[in-house]
C-alpha cells in the first residue's frame, strides 16, 4: 500500500528493503510522510522488481521526480565507506550472451533494450546528476577478484547496487527524472557484514536526498 497521496509538484523517495527503509525512518524522520516529509516507498530488491515497482509507483503518484536511495558497495577507486554519492549514470551488468569476461552487452550484440523517440538503450543510462559511473547487477559481487573484474568491464563505474538501472528505465519510461543517491556501506565483493557501515552510508545518503529536496525543480 501507498505510504502518500498523488503529489503532481513533489517528489517520490524510494528504497529497495525494509532494512533500509527501518534504518532511515529511525535516522531521518524528517522524510517520512508522517511527520510532513515526501514519505519513502519500497521498490524491492534486484533490478526486476525495482523496474516494475518504480513504474507502478509513478502511475499512481504522479511524481516530478523519483529519489532512489539505499546502499551500495564501493568498486575499485570508488568513494570510501560511510559516504554518500549521487550518480550521473548507470550502466547494467548481466544482460547479454555469456558471463563475465565472456559477457556480450547489448551494444555488442546490436539488440537494445529499449528503443523509443529518445534512442536506443543499451547497456546505460544518463541520470541528471553531474556525478560518477553507478553499476547494477543482478547478483552482488562475491569476492574482490569478481568486483575486479567488473570494474574492467565497465570502466569508470565507482559503485555497485541492485537496483538503479531497473528503477532508471521505468522512470525514463515514464518521463521522469529519476535521482539515484547511494550511501556506500561496504567495499564491494567484502561480505564480512562486520566490516559494513550500513547506518552511516544512509545517514550520508540521507543528507544528500534532503539536498536534492531543497533545490526544487528536477
Amino acid at each position: 500500500m501507498s505510504s502518500h497521496p498523488p503529489d503532481p509538484a513533489g517528489a517520490l523517495l524510494c528504497v529497495p528493503t525494509e532494512l533500509e527503509r527501518s534504518i532511515l525512518e529511525r535516522v531521518a524522520p524528517d522524510l517520512f510522510a508522517a511527520r510532513g516529509g515526501p514519505g519513502v516507498e519500497l521498490v524491492g530488491f534486484g533490478p526486476v522488481a525495482a523496474a516494475a515497482r518504480t513504474a507502478a509507483l509513478i502511475a499512481h503518484r504522479r511524481p516530478a521526480r523519483v529519489i532512489l536511495l539505499g546502499i551500495a558497495g564501493s568498486l575499485e577507486g570508488g568513494p570510501a565507506v560511510g559516504e554518500a554519492t549521487e550518480f550521473g549514470a548507470v550502466a547494467l551488468d548481466g544482460v547479454g550472451a555469456g558471463q563475465g569476461a565472456a559477457l556480450l552487452p547489448p551494444s555488442a550484440l546490436g539488440f537494445p533494450q529499449w528503443h523509443d523517440a529518445q534512442g536506443e538503450v543499451h547497456e546505460q543510462l544518463q541520470l541528471p546528476a553531474a556525478g560518477p559511473l553507478l553499476l547494477s547487477v543482478c547478483a552482488a559481487s562475491a569476492s574482490p577478484a569478481e568486483a575486479l573484474g567488473r570494474c574492467q568491464r565497465f570502466q569508470g563505474a565507482v559503485a555497485e547496487d541492485m537496483e538503479t538501472f531497473g528503477a532508471a528505465l521505468a522512470a525514463r519510461l515514464a518521463g521522469v527524472p529519476l535521482h539515484a543517491v547511494r550511501g556506500i556501506s561496504n567495499v564491494a565483493g567484502d561480505r564480512d557484514k562486520d566490516r559494513w557501515l550500513v547506518e552511516p552510508a544512509l545517514m550520508a545518503a540521507a543528507s544528500s536526498a534532503r539536498s536534492i529536496l531543497q533545490g526544487g525543480t528536477p
